[in-house]
């Protein structure tokens, strides 16, 4: 069966697109300084410089930013394997999430002691799933009913987390974590049947933020959520025309 657009396969194939994405939150991660922030003493220390960090990490600071900086570039390769299909993506993203769920919890989201341990689960779920040859499939009722569940999950482990384990408290702050979380519950679990709107559930995250971002004036952020929503729109494009691939990336035909 051959690819119907195959611009839109290459993109998501293209290494040279894996590259630009990690280079570019790289860049972003450097440019913002997060790599000076660290957790001492039980509080988040901002500007610390990258002369200190050694010493200070023998005295028992935990290189906060430096593990964050990590974990975005690996997030970012684990999105863009998991569009090319590969299952490399989800096991990465495993990992990711213990880094993530550890470093948002410091940063004063105490709702991530709750959020994080079920994404891991569901992160295990999709990789075991793919594991066992799971294919692209059409929109059926379970897709929706999964998004509707996902965001009311999500914004129950979020008040419920903040109200057990501490952290911000404040409602605004609240809300956007349980929307950005709630969705991306929905779409994290809807990738373990392949679902082709899998992506654009990642498509109107990425827009969420990127409107969060542009209001707050983070153009750092900006750019990297600018990223995010080609990447999504296009593997959007690329599962919905082009269906699965096999081990040899030719394309197969979609589950109804």
């Amino acid at each position: 069966m051959q690819t119907r657009i195959p611009v839109l396969r290459s993109l998501v194939l293209s290494p040279y697109l894996d590259l630009f994405g990690a280079g570019l939150v790289l860049f972003i991660c450097i440019w913002r300084n997060f790599h000076g922030t660290i957790y001492f003493e039980g509080q988040v220390v901002f500007g610390v410089l990258l002369r200190d960090l050694p010493g200070l990490v023998k005295e028992g600071a935990y290189p906060l930013g430096i593990f964050s900086t990590i974990g975005a570039v690996l997030s970012l390769l684990s999105t863009r394997l998991i569009g090319k299909q590969n299952n490399l993506g989800n096991v990465l993203g495993i990992f990711t999430t213990v880094n993530s769920g550890a470093n948002d919890f410091l940063f004063g989201n105490g709702s991530a002691a709750i959020t994080y341990p079920f994404t891991f689960l569901i992160m295990s779920y999709v990789a075991r799933r793919w594991q066992q040859g799971e294919v692209i499939r059409k929109i059926d009722a379970r897709y929706y009913v999964i998004v509707c569940v996902g965001l009311l999950l999500g914004t129950t482990l979020v008040f419920l987390g903040a109200h057990w384990f501490g952290g911000r408290q404040d409602i605004g702050f609240l809300a956007v974590v349980s929307l950005t979380f709630g969705l991306s519950l929905g779409a994290n679990f809807s990738s373990a049947f392949k679902y082709e709107e899998t992506w654009l559930s990642w498509t109107i995250y990425n827009i969420v933020q990127l409107v969060k971002n542009v209001m707050i004036a983070n153009l750092a952020n900006v750019a990297k959520y600018v990223f995010y929503l080609f990447n999504a729109a296009v593997t959007l494009g690329d599962w919905k025309f082009n269906g699965d691939r096999d081990q040899s990336g030719m394309t197969v035909a979609t589950s109804s």
